[in-house]
């Protein structure tokens, strides 16, 4: 049978004085009973030692109060402690639209957080300039055309001998060129219009390539644009991607290769962990802060990480797992480290556990924890020194 012993803190304590001073005045008389509000109190604020390694309090015990434990799945180990990294836009997922011509917005068909398909408008540009390169074109092939005619004629008259065959030949120069200016103006509305725009008149539609959010717009009502402009007109992205910036300490290099998960954290979001998995290897080091950057494709699915944002990251082991617990929760004693887990309302059990990675803030247990059990994660100190009261009694 496992043996009881209570464990009394201040009501306890100050009960027992009250009764030590009334027997102080006579040896002969019987030492009064606690009223039974005393003892209720002295019940509220004991821990009753089960066993060794276990303290239970009752549902009515302040200290409970002073407890907090939380559920901690096991998970992969990390190779260091976690990383400063920001987010920035996937450049496999994300079109930064410009014009390579001159002319001014005459309407804008999107605006910023707007969800675009491939294909669809974003504004119209007014566009002199595709005006008079059509202009060019239509008098290239009219000239071609004309020149085409004359010399059919004088191949007719050149087979009766009625021109000089000098006549033909200038004729048949005159056609080479006039196709030749036809094919120039038609490269120079390529030129103009790279990705095949649909034109209409001089009115150039500029539309999104691919499906997307547009997440940023200089293009403003009325807004001269030319080429080479310094800000990009829409950028439409796919919020789903992003790319991570890990800043990596260079004396960690080789520890980190191609293809290695990363976990990581943001303070938007205290309670989710992002995938993301290592593409990219920096080649150079920053010589005024020894780091090196490191890419890594975050998947977002939700959409709840934005472009910029500051994170945290964690580059994970390959294999192995713990569970991850704040240092808040780990009692220390000489070379042993402890926990306490709830095994059931108002109960705790001391566990002696093995690090396999102290960080600092969190660290990994190896050995003594299973995943989903509940750790005291705020008042530890107080279970173990209400354990250490209950051992120097022993």
């Amino acid at each position: 049978m496992q043996q009881f012993r209570k464990i009394t803190i201040a009501a306890a304590l100050g009960a027992g004085l009250v009764v030590g001073m009334t027997g102080c005045d006579s040896k002969d008389k019987e030492l009064p009973v606690p009223a039974p509000e005393v003892q209720e109190a002295q019940a509220a604020v004991s821990a009753i030692k089960n066993g060794n390694d276990t303290l239970r309090y009752s549902s009515t015990a302040p200290q409970l109060v002073m407890l907090q434990s939380q559920s901690i799945p096991a998970s992969p180990v990390p190779l260091t402690d976690q990383l400063s990294a920001h987010l920035v836009y996937d450049d496999d997922v994300t079109a930064r639209l410009g014009v390579s011509i001159s002319g001014r917005i005459v309407a804008l068909k999107a605006a910023p957080g707007d969800a675009v398909k491939a294909g669809q408008v974003l504004a119209e540009i007014d566009s002199p300039d595709v005006g008079t390169v059509y202009a060019d074109i239509s008098k290239a092939r009219a000239d071609e055309e004309h020149k085409h005619t004359v010399l059919e004629r004088a191949k007719d008259l050149a087979q009766g001998e009625a021109i000089a065959l000098k006549d033909l030949e200038s004729a048949q120069a005159d056609y080479t060129q006039a196709k030749a200016e036809t094919a120039r103006a038609e490269l120079r509305l390529k030129n103009l219009n790279p990705n095949g725009l649909a034109i209409r008149g001089q009115r150039i539609s500029l539309v999104s390539p691919m499906n997307g959010v547009v997440t940023e717009r200089t293009a403003t009502p009325a807004l001269e644009v030319s080429p080479g402009m310094s800000s990009p007109l829409f950028v439409v992205t796919d919020p789903k991607r992003l790319w991570l910036m890990i800043d990596l300490p260079e004396k960690l290099l080789g520890r980190i290769k191609l293809g290695s998960a990363v976990s990581v954290e943001s303070d938007a979001y205290p309670n989710e962990r992002f995938n993301a998995k290592i593409i990219q290897l920096s080649q150079a080091v920053d010589p005024n802060t020894r780091r090196a950057t490191v890419r890594a494709r975050l998947d977002n699915p939700g959409g709840k990480l934005l472009p910029e944002m500051f994170v945290r990251a964690s580059v994970l082991q390959d294999s192995g797992s713990g569970v991850p617990v704040p240092n808040s929760a780990i009692v220390t004693r000489g070379i042993y480290s402890f926990v306490f887990v709830q095994t059931a309302p108002g109960e705790f059990q001391r566990r002696k556990v093995k690090l396999l990675t102290q960080g600092s803030d969190i660290s990994y247990v190896g050995e003594g924890l299973q995943g989903a059990e509940r750790i005291v994660v705020k008042g530890a100190l107080l279970l173990d020194a209400e354990m250490s009261a209950s051992d120097s009694h022993d």
